[in-house]
Parts: structure tokens; C-alpha cells; sequence
């Protein structure tokens, strides 16, 4: 789901997203990229040992280039995509996991100032409350994506930013899967908001947002309130909350769905 909105705000990150050495579509081939792409990470300081460890043997994966060009980005109004996405049966889900996680939620925003409604609404059209990860081998589509003459230097930044998420230690290569633009965790985070976002809510020593809701559900407010979330106030469009969720995900129909999903939660018994 946040592959959609993901690529609204490709082009500004472009105007700040930092200069690459490896060229893109380099005549030699994907494998002579990748090899000019891994110098350029230890340049950027990553080990070598998270380097083999997540880039050997990767391969070039078209049907990822397929799948960016052949995406529509919210072309449904949104009276259209709310009533899709906003159904009866994930109303019901929700307000089942607005009790299931009521004491997590009430420390989180306790926390960070970010109602629980919110926090689900996201949940649940991310990723239909974590049933949904993603099936994409995060490496894969991200190397796919920077060699890509299209969004090279962004993808190429998030790729380093996806090493650190290793050399940190919070999860492996392997672990990390999700949306075919490289989104990963049960709401969906960039390696670039993984790396200055997530959190270890649940104190066991990893930021993972795959397997850990304490830690997926406490980053996204994270997220929020350091985008300026204000405690207690409206979400309704125009107020400044909204604006925050418009930094969530740049497309005005899906920011309007998850106020419009959170303002159902609110009211449900």
C-alpha cells in the first residue's frame, strides 16, 4: 500500500538525496554495478561483512521495474478508495486491536502524543494489521530500483541506508522483506525512515519492525511526532495534524482515509 503514496515524493527526496559514484545502468551489466555500488558503501562506511553478507549474489529483477512502471497512484477520488479501503470487516479488525494492544497503545501515546486510533488506521491499511508484510526481497528490489536509470541516486541512498539497518544489528538480510519498492515492517517504512525513525519499544535489544508490534506501532508515532504531531488536537484536513499525515504518505486521498478511518475507530463501541 505504501508503494502508492511512496512515489508521490520521489522527486523532492531527488533534490536531497546525496551524489553516487556507481553510474546507472552501467554498460558492463548489473553485476559490474554492483560491484562499483559496493565500493561506494564502504565508502559510505558500511563493513565489509554486511556488505557480502546482503549484496553477494544479488540479480537483477525486472518484473520490479515492471511493477514501477505500470503503477497508478491513487486515480480513484476519494470517496472511491476510502469506501474500498476503509471496509466493514477492517473496521472490525481494528477495533478489535484497539483492545487486543490497548495497553501498548495507551503507553505510546502516552509517549509520543499519538492517539491509538491513528496508529491503527495506518496499521490496517498498511499492511491489514501486519497480515500483509510483502513477499519482495527487500536487497533485491532496492538494487533492481538504484540500478534503474529512472530514481538511481534515491534508490542508491536507500540501499546503503537498508546495510545500516544490518550493521546495526536489527535484523539480517535474509529478514528483510516486504513491498516491491523496498518498504519493509507491519506500516511500512523506507530504510531511510527505518534508520532515523524506528525504535526498540519492547527493550530487546533490535529495532524490528517486522516481528515486533511494540516496535513497529511506537516507531510510526515516532515518525509522526517528529514530523509535529500535537497531542490532543484535530485531524480533520487542514489542521496541522493532517499536515503531518500528509508527510506519512504525500497523496491527500490516502491521508484523508486514515483521518477518516481513525475518526471511525473513534466512534466505535
Amino acid at each position: 500500500m505504501r508503494s502508492l503514496g511512496f512515489v508521490i515524493g520521489l522527486v523532492c527526496a531527488l533534490l536531497t538525496a546525496p551524489a553516487f559514484a556507481a553510474p546507472c545502468q552501467d554498460s558492463a551489466g548489473f553485476e559490474s554495478w554492483l560491484e562499483s555500488f559496493k565500493r561506494e558503501a564502504a565508502v559510505q562506511g558500511v563493513s565489509q561483512k554486511t556488505i557480502v553478507s546482503a549484496l553477494t549474489g544479488l540479480n537483477y529483477d525486472p518484473d520490479i521495474i515492471s511493477r514501477d512502471r505500470r503503477q497508478s497512484v491513487f486515480q480513484q477520488s476519494f470517496e472511491q478508495f476510502s469506501g474500498r479501503m476503509v471496509s466493514t470487516d477492517r473496521l472490525r479488525k481494528g477495533a478489535n486491536m484497539l483492545k487486543r494492544y490497548g495497553s501498548l497503545l495507551g503507553r505510546i501515546e502516552q509517549q509520543f502524543g499519538v492517539p491509538a486510533s491513528i496508529i491503527v488506521a495506518i496499521w490496517g491499511l498498511e499492511t491489514d494489521f501486519g497480515a500483509n508484510l510483502g513477499r519482495f526481497p527487500t536487497f533485491r528490489s532496492l538494487a533492481t530500483l538504484a540500478y534503474d536509470c529512472r530514481r538511481s541516486e534515491l534508490f542508491q541512498a536507500e540501499l546503503v541506508d537498508a546495510l545500516r539497518i544490518i550493521e546495526r544489528g536489527d535484523m539480517t538480510a535474509e529478514e528483510m522483506r516486504g513491498a516491491w519498492a523496498g518498504e519493509i515492517g507491519q506500516t511500512q517504512f523506507m530504510p531511510s525512515s527505518y534508520v532515523k525513525f524506528a525504535i526498540d519499544f519492547d527493550d530487546n535489544g533490535r529495532r524490528d519492525l517486522i516481528r515486533s508490534v511494540p516496535d513497529a506501532l511506537a516507531s510510526t508515532a515516532n515518525y509522526l511526532k517528529s514530523f509535529g504531531w500535537r497531542r490532543s488536537q484535530p485531524w480533520t484536513p487542514g489542521s496541522p495534524n493532517f499536515e503531518v499525515l500528509v508527510q506519512w504518505n504525500k497523496s491527500q486521498v490516502y491521508s484523508k482515509t486514515v483521518a477518516y478511518f481513525a475518526t471511525k475507530l473513534e466512534s466505535e463501541p
